[in-house]
């Protein structure tokens, strides 16, 4: 086992690695972009590289060691919930003991996780171009799609359906970093007519909406899915207004978690929020009293019962098929 001194040095190379691999600010539709669950497997991944044990017991502790430093780093200096990465070390750790039950000796078994670990980068990128496939054909001819938050797989499927169709995107701001935003100047350079929306808007446009398509940072046992905060009640809105509600998302982003309630999702509040004011046109900071406590979780949980189809790089799938795939990748 590594000394203290020696761990933290690890610890370090860990989260250096996660930066790495985490690519916020790149463009939509940017190649090079890994996803969350990859960026955490690919930071175990130099785990493994780097490791001096020789035993699988040693290396699954160092392991295990490396998944709770990424994640309590992402517990106080991330801006996502924990749901996301702790999919991607699960994952790797569960994979790395199946590897040593096929492979017994350890330097084989090493050698293995090393060699179909390379394939971690090319997994996201795969699996979008994937859920573009199966997804896009649920987009029609001059439809409008809302959509909320900054999605690359909501981004693929949109841009694929955009090659052989003309419709409109709806896009929330996105408070509190106004990744709607940023998100509708992307659709809007690509040609497709956008519309951006105040988070509050939404139950007042969803008449002129026909499908709300999202993405997920987690996808749970029961079928909901953790999101960007606003995905529960634009989901809630879409459900009365009998409008269809997808998700699109990476099967890597299932989770072993079954949340009855919000309180059950792991959440990241330490980004600090600011009130402004733009009605004269000028932005004005207001100030709110120390008395007063500010709630702003970043993300939030939609229940099953609100989705309609979840579009996967395993198909197309109901909510209550999520539990069976989750048995079989577990």
């Amino acid at each position: 086992m590594a000394t203290e001194q020696q761990q933290k040095e690890e610890d370090s190379l860990v989260l250096q690695d996660l930066k790495k691999n985490l690519t916020r600010g790149m463009a939509l539709d940017d190649k090079t972009a890994v996803a969350m669950p990859v960026a955490a497997m690919n930071a175990l991944l130099g785990v493994v590289q780097r490791t001096t044990s020789n035993t699988m017991m040693g290396l699954q502790d160092e392991l295990k060691e490396a998944s709770d430093q990424i994640l309590e780093w992402n517990s106080t200096e991330g801006t996502r919930s924990n749901i996301s990465l702790a999919s991607g070390c699960d994952l790797f750790l569960r994979y790395s003991t199946r590897t040593f039950l096929e492979l017994p000796d350890f330097d084989a078994c090493r050698e293995a996780i090393l060699e179909r670990g390379q394939r971690f980068a090319g997994i996201s990128l795969a699996a979008r171009d994937r859920i573009a496939s199966v997804g896009h054909q649920f987009v029609g001819e001059g439809q409008v799609v809302l959509t909320h938050g900054g999605s690359r797989v909501v981004a693929a499927l949109l841009l694929k359906a955009a090659e052989t169709k003309h419709f409109s995107v709806y896009v929330l701001e996105g408070r509190p970093d106004a990744t709607g935003a940023k998100a509708a100047e992307f659709y809007s350079k690509a040609g497709i007519p956008t519309k951006i929306l105040l988070d509050a808007a939404v139950g007042q446009i969803m008449d002129e909406v026909d499908l709300v398509v999202v993405g997920a940072e987690g996808v749970v046992e029961n079928g909901g899915i953790v999101n960007k905060l606003g995905t529960n009640a634009l989901s809630i809105c879409a459900r009365a207004h009998d409008k269809p509600v997808y998700v699109a998302a990476e099967s890597y982003k299932f989770a072993r978690l079954y949340p009855l309630s919000q309180k059950d999702i792991p959440s990241n509040t330490s980004v600090k929020l600011d009130f402004v004011d733009t009605s004269s046109g000028k932005i004005e900071l207001v100030k709110v009293p120390d008395a007063v406590q500010v709630h702003h979780p970043l993300s939030d949980y939609t229940p099953a019962k609100y989705i309609t189809l979840l579009f996967t790089d395993l198909g197309v799938m109901t909510p209550s098929a999520v539990s069976d795939e989750l048995i079989r990748l577990y």
